[in-house]
């Protein structure tokens, strides 16, 4: 996974936002978004929780991050991430598996992201 702007049929392009930073990497499709984020250099964790996680099981709910565009072709299919989207708290990222091209913004948190306002 690297910082790209092209994609190929065998790749999507991930636009990553962090803060006031924009970053474009360029991921296997079919790879879980957490460990692309992970890759780059991008953390979906607080300092708290970046050593105590599930690893990628979907147990945990800390590896939140924002999914908006591309989020019609990455509907949530766990069942945090269908209570997360029906309440608006952050999708978990290990749970995302990358079909299309997407972007993403890791929110401020101090656990777990907070909701969207209303």
């Amino acid at each position: 996974m690297t910082p790209d702007d092209t994609a190929t049929d065998d790749t999507v392009t991930v636009t990553v936002r962090d803060g006031d930073d924009e970053t474009t990497l360029t991921a296997p499709t079919g790879a879980i978004l957490r460990d692309v984020l992970l890759d780059a250099g991008f953390s979906p964790y607080t300092r708290y929780t970046a050593s105590l996680n599930c690893g990628g099981r979907g147990l945990c709910a800390t590896c939140g991050v924002r999914v908006h565009d591309g989020a019609g072709e990455h509907p949530p299919d766990h069942w945090h991430d269908r209570l997360a989207a029906r309440f608006g708290y952050p999708r978990l990222a290990c749970q995302v598996v990358l079909t299309d091209d997407v972007a993403v913004e890791i929110p401020d948190k101090r656990v777990w992201g907070g909701r969207e306002p209303e």
